[in-house]
Formats: C-alpha cells, structure tokens, sequence
C-alpha cells in the first residue's frame, strides 16, 4: 500500500469510526481485519446477543489504525495481532493495550508468483517483507530458519534488513506496507506474507508456501483492549465467545490445511 492509500484507507476508517462516537452501552464495538478476524466476529455476533450485547464490527485493512482506536477510546477493542507487535505499539507509542485472549495462529509465509520451491529462486532475488515492527523481523527470522541468511544476534523481532550479517544469495529486499504484498508478489520474485492478507489473496501457505512457520509460532492472535478494561462484562463476554468450542471447530473446518491454527 503506497502512501496515498494507506491514508485513504485511513481515512475511510476514520469515517466509519466517527459513527461510534456516541456510545450505547449495550453495543460493543470490535475493530479487525477482515480475514478471519471480521468473520470469526461475525460467527459470535448472535452468541453476544443472547447476552444482550449488540456487536458492531468495524474492518480495517491496516495495522495502526485499529490500535489507535482502541488506545482513544473509538471502539472498545480489536481483533488483527500478536503480542509481540501490541508490544512495540506499547513501547514506541506509549499506549496501553493489554491482551485478553489468545486466539489463533496464523503462519507467516514465503510465497512467489513466478517459483515452485526455494531453490528455484535465483541468486540476486528481490524478496518483498512486511515493513512493521515485528513482523518485519519475523519474516527475516523465517527466512534465517532456512539458511537463506543470517542476522545479528542482537537483532530479534526488531531485525530489518540492516540486521543481515551474510547474505550468501545476494538477495535484495523491498520492504512493503503488508496489506500491499499480495497485490505487488507478480513485481517481485518472492514475497513474506501475513495469514490475514494471504487467505483473501487466495494462497494458501500448505499448497503455495514455499517457506512456512511452524504451527507451533509464539505469534498467537489476540484480542487486545485498553488496559483497565479487561473486565469490563461487555469485553469478558466477547472472550467467552471468541473462545468457544464453536469458533474452535469453525476454524477447523474451515481452515483445514493450518492458514489458521487454533491454540484454545
């Protein structure tokens, strides 16, 4: 996503949040990204009813402006990130999200348009990562794991491209907002892409991946609040229903190949 649609795609949340300023307290407004977090939302909805609950969910396609919304106050909580990236919002924005349920993982994976398998991509490659803290990190981690490079110890989750201490392929790197990868993965000969933007893409990271985290990843899906609020009845209701038996078995079946691991 250039700069000119992040801030349209921003300003169309923007837009939509404007409509939640006036607050009921019998509705609970969600913001996610739209897959599987708006459908997994979508799945409750009548659950939260029953508890006399309306659930309003609002989508993004990015990954700042649903935080921001939590940390003003515009909506009551968001479904779309890890831990560790909620982290770095804490440290670098001085925000205070907290974590009250652990929901899912999706792996992280390395997809091309133009190869069938790692060692058909050739040396001088361009390979696209997400651009976020965190996640940009955790795609140069995968691509360690391979043996495709090695970063500075130091580096963890923080790790960017200036962190390669050997690059035996000589690859070259193009750090991408990462709602736009699966839109530029023809431009580019690979791409590390987020679960969330790769499942509407229509990749799949057990028939397309050419590179997969395992399922075991410390990157679990949470859904994140204002701290003060984890116990807030509205918010314990949503994780009770997020942590269902039904959303277990609905993930199950409809992510059967693992783009989607529940951890509940």
């Amino acid at each position: 996503m250039n700069k000119k649609t992040l801030l349209l795609a921003c300003a169309a949340s923007a837009a939509i949040l404007a409509g939640c300023a006036k607050k009921d307290p019998a509705v609970l407004t969600v913001g996610a990204t739209p897959e599987p977090h708006a459908n997994i939302l979508a799945l409750i909805a009548d659950d939260l009813a029953k508890e006399g609950i309306t659930l309003k969910i609002v989508e993004f396609n990015d990954y700042v402006t649903p935080n921001e919304a939590v940390e003003s106050g515009q909506i009551d909580a968001n479904f779309f990130q890890h831990v560790p990236y909620m982290n770095t919002f804490n440290k670098d924005r001085g925000y205070h999200l907290a974590s009250v349920a652990g929901t899912h993982v999706e792996p992280l994976a390395l997809y091309s348009g133009k190869y069938d398998s790692l060692t058909a991509i050739p040396d001088g490659a361009v390979i696209a990562v997400p651009n976020d803290p965190t996640n940009e990190g955790r795609a140069l981690l995968l691509l360690q794991s391979a043996g495709l490079l090695k970063l500075d110890a130091n580096a963890g989750l923080e790790a960017t491209p200036q962190n390669i201490v050997e690059n035996p392929r000589n690859f070259k790197f193009r750090e991408i907002e990462a709602a736009s990868l699966p839109r530029i993965l023809a431009d580019v000969d690979a791409a590390v892409i987020n679960g969330n933007y790769a499942i509407p893409a229509g990749l799949s990271t057990a028939k397309d991946g050419l590179l997969v985290e395992g399922a075991d990843s410390p990157y679990v899906n949470i859904v994140t609040v204002k701290a003060g609020n984890e116990a807030d009845p509205k918010i314990q209701a949503l994780v009770k229903a997020v942590l269902s038996d039904e959303v277990r078995e609905w993930i199950k079946t409809t992510y059967p190949d693992g783009d989607v691991v529940p951890v509940f």
